[in-house]
């Protein structure tokens, strides 16, 4: 291999990227764009979510169980009904997503000691969201009628009241649950996708339909030294990006950065190589702009928006689902990704990942080789 050569095709992609306002509307643009979009458009949080309220007695009691509600970072009652009608008619107009329906004999049948039903109407048309509410409307509830007893054994002189059983819960890695935490480091996996396939997918198709790529065949570069020339550009530009990313992550959307940087360029390397070569092996195998870019955004974006857990578990899938994952290198990298930013873990647990990655990279420019020939 001519070091010489592979400088010269290098300063030639390079020249093109400049001339392009696409490719540098990609590289410098869309990154931004992915990650204040996603970061702050993705969120499986549900927090503010609007109330209504009809409260058939009216008591203290049901009035301290409103502010249990009200005081929850979950919860914004939007709305007091005066009958059951209006209640359910706020929920089909989409008012609010949670109806709460207090009992007439709401605080007799607390000082009786038995137990009240508190009715909880909730719109379910996305089931998802209808479980995450029903599950924060059952922790207030429950906070409430623990304070209860709390008050009830007090007032029988039991000072120190302690549960039989109690589960010490804490959350490593991700302490306050934000899911922010760990959809922003997938937002970097998208973009990177984005930025290595996308772009690298138009250069031999580029060199085709403009008839530049007669000139190159004529000279004496090696396949070999082509693809190395053309992709090294996008090398560095994807690392640039991968870190601009990272900083807006950490800087911006403050999720914690635990992990070492190097293993972290370590793994996005791999996976800029492994991207990169997909790409420039579509661009040799269809020699056209349209084609490649329309191949690339169905191999390359679409698995990893859907198939490599950034939106939806992997263990939640089927099993054949699950298998197709394997086969798509953004779901190693995500894995890694998470890893290294809320765990910070070492080399030794994250091998799988990056010699599957590894893997791919060897394959995928074996391929590209074996596409591009020096003929016409």
């Amino acid at each position: 291999m001519n070091l010489n050569r592979v400088l010269a095709i290098g300063r030639k992609e390079v020249v093109q990227i400049r001339r392009d306002p696409r490719s540098l509307a990609i590289v410098f643009l869309m990154p931004v764009m992915l990650m204040v979009l996603m970061g702050n458009g993705i969120s499986l949080d549900q927090k503010n979510v609007p109330v209504c309220v009809f409260d058939r007695e009216g008591s203290q009691q049901s009035q301290d169980l409103l502010k249990h509600f009200q005081a929850s970072q979950y919860f914004r009652i939007v709305m007091v009904n005066s009958d059951y009608r209006s209640l359910t008619a706020a929920i089909d107009s989409g008012h609010c997503s949670l109806g709460v329906v207090i009992p007439n004999d709401f605080s007799e049948q607390l000082r009786k000691g038995g137990t009240v039903e508190v009715q909880g109407i909730v719109d379910a048309i996305d089931d998802n969201t209808a479980n995450l509410i029903f599950g924060y409307a059952e922790s207030v509830v429950a906070g409430y009628s623990a304070d209860v007893q709390i008050q009830y054994f007090q007032s029988h002189g039991l000072t120190e009241i302690q549960a039989p059983i109690s589960i010490d819960s804490r959350t490593w890695f991700n302490e306050d649950l934000d899911s922010s935490n760990f959809i922003v480091p997938g937002v970097v996996v998208l973009v990177m996708v984005v930025v290595g396939t996308f772009l690298t997918s138009l250069t031999m198709a580029r060199e085709w339909e403009r008839g530049t790529m007669e000139q190159l065949i004529s000279t004496p570069v090696t396949p070999l030294e082509v693809m190395i020339g053309k992709l090294v550009p996008y090398f560095v530009l994807g690392l640039l990006d991968t870190a601009f990313c990272a900083v807006i992550a950490v800087w911006w959307f403050k999720v914690p950065f635990r992990g070492s940087v190097w293993l972290m360029l370590l793994a996005t390397s791999l996976f800029l190589a492994a991207v990169l070569l997909l790409g420039f092996w579509i661009s040799a195998a269809t020699k056209s702009q349209l084609a490649a870019s329309q191949i690339s955004l169905v191999t390359s974006f679409l698995p990893a928006f859907l198939l490599s857990g950034f939106v939806f578990p992997i263990d939640q899938m089927p099993i054949v689902i699950r298998a197709i994952t394997l086969v798509f290198p953004a779901r190693y990298y995500l894995s890694l990704l998470k890893v290294i930013f809320l765990k910070g873990t070492g080399l030794g647990p994250l091998l799988p990942q990056l010699l599957a990655l590894s893997m791919f990279a060897a394959i995928l420019a074996t391929l590209a080789l074996r596409s591009f020939k020096k003929s016409l």
